[in-house]
């Protein structure tokens, strides 16, 4: 039901109802009938709700997505630039208005995912889990260093100058998701 979509999708991003109102241009009693399900919204109003939320009106629709389910496959992983002993594949499909995206990293001895002086990459906002599965791994953020073992996991604020490195005698190799910023006008 488009109803119970928008409401998901407008809570994740931590609006009300009046603040999707100004941001889409469709009136708040409009989208609080549409989210619970006493009207349908033509297509027109669908558009605008869509763009108050920042997706395509396919995206709302969910047209775009055919069962729901997205499987990559091991052999069909988009693969990140290998560089310096660090090497990585994308987990999550390239889906328009996907929020989040795991990769796995690997990393070799003494190797790391950049330096010190790096910006961000991510968003402001964003934040990001890393979960080693094997080896040693030191994520260094903030001007401190965390140190982890297999089985460890941290999250933290993404949008820091941050990297990892691997301070062990073997290869490390841990998962990384990233997950968006709360999107703001």
């Amino acid at each position: 039901m488009v109803g119970t979509r928008i409401r998901t999708l407008r809570e994740g991003m931590d609006l009300s109802l009046r603040d999707l109102a100004e941001r889409s241009g469709v009136s708040a009693p409009m989208l609080s009938q549409v989210e619970r399900g006493e009207t349908s919204p033509t297509l027109s109003i669908a558009e605008r709700i869509a763009g108050g939320l920042e997706l395509s009106l396919s995206q709302l629709l969910r047209l775009d997505e055919g069962d729901g389910v997205s499987v990559v496959r091991a052999g069909s992983r988009r693969n990140g630039r290998s560089t310096r002993g660090h090497r990585y594949g994308v987990l999550t499909p390239p889906r328009p208005g996907q929020r989040a995206e795991v990769s796995e990293h690997v990393l070799a001895a003494g190797a790391s995912t950049g330096g010190p002086d790096d910006p961000p990459i991510h968003e402001p906002g964003a934040r990001e889990t890393a979960v080693v599965l094997d080896g040693k791994l030191r994520l260094v953020c903030g001007g401190g260093a965390h140190d982890l073992s297999c089985g460890d996991a941290v999250t933290f604020d993404a949008d820091l100058p941050h990297h990892f490195e691997n301070p062990g005698t073997d290869e490390a190799r841990f998962l990384a998701a990233v997950a968006a910023g709360l999107r703001r006008s």
